[in-house]
Formats: structure tokens, sequence, C-alpha cells
């Protein structure tokens, strides 16, 4: 999703319409390298969506508490390129949860290479099942209120 920025009456530039913010908690976080590369110099966009597959595994394991695994990821499109040195904070937050599956919604950005310059690289949606020790679906333990919840 690219942005375009609208002008206001006095032709400063709005921000854009929704908040870029990253959304979820800051589940993985890593520095992309050399080796991730293409021939163009860029992260291979498996590796960003590798790094994605497993914060929203590491979520998915929270919430279910036990093994799952990836069934299905929605559309992804690549907003802005990785490089080298960025580092890829990768968010999640788990957005709809079943009797077996659950959906975890999952933002990557990378924060450029020695700024504190950060910017959506990609999003999507990915889609778990609990699993048992036998591999066959399970269903997802209710959440538990903490004792501090207000």
């Amino acid at each position: 999703m690219q942005h375009v920025a609208r002008a206001n009456l006095e032709g400063e530039q709005a921000p854009p319409p929704e908040a870029d913010l990253p959304r979820g908690d800051l589940t993985v976080r890593t520095i992309a390298m050399p080796a991730d590369t293409n021939a163009n110099g860029d992260i291979f966009g498996g590796w960003v969506l590798t790094q994605m597959d497993q914060a929203g595994g590491i979520a998915g394991v929270d919430r279910a508490q036990g093994r799952v695994v990836t069934v299905a990821l929605d559309a992804m499109t690549f907003i802005r390129p990785v490089r080298v040195g960025d580092v890829l904070c990768v968010y999640t937050r788990v957005s709809h949860v079943g009797r077996t599956s659950m959906k975890i919604e999952v933002e990557a950005w990378a924060r450029r290479f020695c700024t504190q310059v950060r910017e959506r690289v990609t999003q999507a949606t990915l889609t778990f099942v609990a699993i048992d020790e036998t591999g066959r679906p399970r269903p997802i333990p209710p959440l538990v209120p903490s004792p501090n919840a207000a």
C-alpha cells in the first residue's frame, strides 16, 4: 500500500490517512545481511517472508499454548525494498481466533541503516492451525484474563 500525500488548503502536506506506526507487538528483530540479497543488491522478498512467518509462528505458539503450523497467507505487496544493514522489525497481532485456527496480522518495517528512519516494507495476514503431537488440529485454549488486568 503506497500513501499518496494530500495537500491542505495552505499547500502543506497532510499526513497519510492512517498513522504510519507499527501495529502489534515487536516479535522479531534482525539485521539484513549481504548473504540475503538478490542480484540487484536488495534483500530477497523470500527472506522477508521467512522472518514474517517466524514472527507469526512465535505469536501463534504463544496464543495457542503449543505447536502451530502455517496454512495460509493472504496477498502480500512489497511496498519498499529492504537493504543490507537495515534492521527488519516484524510486528504481530492476533486478529481472529477460531476453534483450531487463528489469523495473525504481520507487518514488516525496516529501520534504515545508521538512522532512526522506519518504513513499512510489507504486511500480510497469516493463518495458523494449532496441532497436537501427532500433527492433528487441536482446539486453541480460551484466553485467561491476567490477574493484573483492570
